[in-house]
C-alpha cells in the first residue's frame, strides 16, 4: 500500500470520479486558456526591445582648435595658414619690406659704375666699396657714414694735380624734390662747396643755371676761394631773391 493510499481518508476510498467526455473537454479548454494568459502576462513583463535608427556620428575640430591656439615662441598665439593663402604684399609707393634690395647708382672714378644692388640699411661706404673706388679717388668729400635710399646716386670725383677736385664726390637723393626723407631714410643731399664745386655740381643747384654756374666759376678764378656765401651777391646773374635760395644749398 502506498503512502497516498494509508493517508487517504476511509470514505473517500470508495469514491471513483468520471468526468466524462465534456468534462475532459472543459479541463482541456481551462487548461488551453490558463497556458494563453500566461504567455500574455510574460509577454507583457518583458516586451521586444523596438529597434532604433543610429545617431549620425558627431565630427569636432576641437583638436585643430587646439592646435591652432596653442602658445607659440615668445608667448604669443600660433597662427596656421589657411590653404592658398598669400602672403602681404606691398602696395606701390609704401615703404620696401624687411629684407628688401636698395638699387642706387654709382658713377665716377670706379671700377664696377651702374647699378647695385643693397640690403636696407646700407650705407655709401658699402656702396664704394662694391663699386671698387679706384687710385686717387676723392672719398673725403663723402660721408661714408650716411644711409642711403633707394634711388640714390653715388658721384666718386678725383682730385685735381693742385688740390681742387676735376669731379666733385657727392650723393645725389633719389627722393622727389620737396619731399620730406622718411625714418631710417637718407639724409637730405650734402651742400655743394662753393669753392671746390664744379660747374657740373653747381649747374645742378636750384636756380643755377649753366650761366650762372660759369659766372661763379669766374668769380672763384678771380678771387681764390669764396669766404663768406654773401659773396655770391657779387656774382652775375645772382640777385637778392637767388642768394636767398642757395644758402641752404651751399657751404664753404
Amino acid at each position: 500500500m502506498t503512502l497516498w493510499q494509508r493517508l487517504r481518508p476511509d470514505r473517500l476510498r470508495a469514491v471513483r470520479v468520471d468526468p466524462g467526455r465534456r468534462g475532459v473537454l472543459a479541463l482541456a479548454a481551462v487548461g488551453v486558456a490558463a497556458v494563453i494568459v500566461a504567455a500574455a502576462a510574460a509577454h507583457r513583463d518583458d516586451p521586444a526591445a523596438a529597434p532604433v535608427a543610429p545617431l549620425p556620428a558627431l565630427r569636432t575640430d576641437a583638436p585643430e582648435r587646439a592646435a591652432a591656439a596653442a602658445p607659440g615662441e615668445g608667448g604669443g598665439l600660433a597662427v596656421r595658414a589657411e590653404p592658398g593663402a598669400r602672403p602681404p604684399t606691398v602696395a606701390p609707393g609704401a615703404d620696401a619690406p624687411v629684407g628688401a634690395d636698395l638699387v642706387v647708382s654709382v658713377i665716377g672714378l670706379v671700377d664696377h659704375a651702374g647699378l647695385l644692388h643693397l640690403p636696407l640699411g646700407a650705407r655709401v661706404a658699402d656702396a664704394v666699396a662694391m663699386a671698387v673706388a679706384r687710385e686717387g679717388a676723392d672719398l673725403t668729400s663723402l660721408n661714408l657714414a650716411q644711409r642711403l635710399a633707394d634711388g640714390d646716386q653715388i658721384v666718386v670725383g678725383a682730385p685735381g694735380p693742385a688740390g681742387e677736385p676735376r669731379l666733385g664726390s657727392m650723393v645725389v637723393s633719389g627722393a622727389p624734390h620737396g619731399a620730406a626723407p622718411a625714418g631710417g631714410g637718407s639724409a637730405p643731399a650734402p651742400k655743394v662747396n662753393l669753392n671746390t664745386a664744379s660747374e657740373q655740381e653747381l649747374d645742378g643747384l636750384t636756380g643755377v643755371g649753366p650761366t650762372t654756374a660759369a659766372a661763379i666759376l669766374a668769380w672763384r678764378s678771380r678771387h681764390g676761394r669764396f669766404t663768406s656765401i654773401d659773396q655770391l651777391a657779387e656774382v652775375t646773374g645772382i640777385g637778392p631773391a637767388k642768394l636767398k635760395r642757395l644758402r641752404d644749398q651751399v657751404t664753404l
